[in-house]
């Protein structure tokens, strides 16, 4: 942890983010917070005893605080003991992306060149829906995660996994020059664009959970709602809707992993195909990073329950290349 000596008797402070908080009771009766703070160092244990909320205020996971106290080793660990906590404030100049993991490209860089893709569309009607949504989401889309737990669920994500994509669909039209160029593309960036209202998110860029629609519904009804919307508004025509719509609804492949029908066209096919091709290996290179190299991984439940092995042939410190 990144703290700052404030004192030569052992007192520290800093900014960091809270990974988890418990409200407990002491052997005493007092009531005290757990907490487990993190920053891009690492992580740590921390506890603020005696606890009155109006006091001290209330607190919650991935918020941003800043603390102070004093570290001592507890149970062969370090231990914070917190004298002062209070939320980050916009004057503190704190940025999230520094106490989270994060995409390895800016939201900005990444929605622009959504936008200068969109943009240069020929089909005016591909061209108007894509942009506008872009338009009307950017502040969200700037930091939005494109998972609770699984692939890309970092702030950015949602960003960094559609303009992947966007790059895979570029490179195989230029195997199969037959291929709607501009309706996969389109697929590719409106194909979870409802994920912004299936999760629940603050500014850190980190999903607490699901919203009450996101569990009722998923993000691929709500996507193809969503285009639905603008197609009406726009004046799209209803065939060029229905096509985008069914992209959307389809591009988890089959039902059992919640696809409403299987793909029925070529761009469908490729861009189910190219979402799992992309998640999949998000989540490989996860597993067998924290692997040993020559050894294998813990089972990864979203691959199947399988174990993964570090061959150590390549970098994989090496980052998705975009630009």
């Amino acid at each position: 942890m990144n703290f700052t000596p404030v004192d030569n008797k052992g007192l520290v402070d800093g900014f960091c983010i809270i990974k988890s908080v418990d409200r407990k009771t002491s052997s005493k009766g007092d009531t005290y917070l757990d907490f487990t703070l993190g920053d891009s160092d690492g992580e740590i244990n921390a506890k603020l005893w005696r606890y009155v909320e109006e006091i001290h205020g209330s607190y919650e996971a991935n918020e941003i605080v800043k603390v102070r106290g004093t570290i001592s080793p507890y149970n062969g660990t370090d231990q914070l003991r917190i004298e002062r906590i209070r939320k980050a404030q916009e004057s503190d100049g704190i940025h999230p992306e520094d106490f989270v993991k994060s995409a390895s490209y800016s939201g900005e860089d990444m929605l622009n060149e959504l936008m200068t893709e969109a943009e240069s569309f020929s089909d005016s009607e591909l061209k108007i829906l894509v942009t506008e949504i872009l338009k009307d989401k950017r502040n969200a889309l700037l930091y939005w995660p494109a998972a609770f737990k699984l692939h890309h669920a970092v702030r950015g994500g949602l960003l960094l996994h559609t303009l992947s994509i966007v790059k895979l669909c570029k490179a195989v039209c230029e195997i199969y020059p037959f291929v709607d160029k501009e309706l996969l593309i389109t697929g590719a960036i409106l194909h979870d664009i409802a994920k912004l209202d299936e999760f629940v998110v603050t500014d850190t860029g980190i999903a607490s959970g699901y919203s009450v629609d996101g569990n009722l519904l998923g993000h691929l009804t709500m996507g193809a709602m969503t285009v639905n919307k603008y197609a009406e508004k726009l004046n799209i025509s209803r065939e060029t809707a229905t096509l985008v719509e069914h992209m959307i609804l389809s591009h988890h492949g089959e039902p059992e992993f919640g696809a409403a029908v299987r793909p029925m066209f070529i761009e469908a096919e490729l861009l189910s195909e190219l979402d799992l091709m992309d998640s999949r290996v998000y989540e490989m290179r996860e597993a067998v990073s924290s692997a040993k190299p020559n050894d294998f991984s813990g089972r990864v439940w979203a691959m199947d329950n399988r174990k993964l092995y570090n061959h150590s042939r390549t970098d994989l410190n090496k980052e998705t290349k975009l630009f």
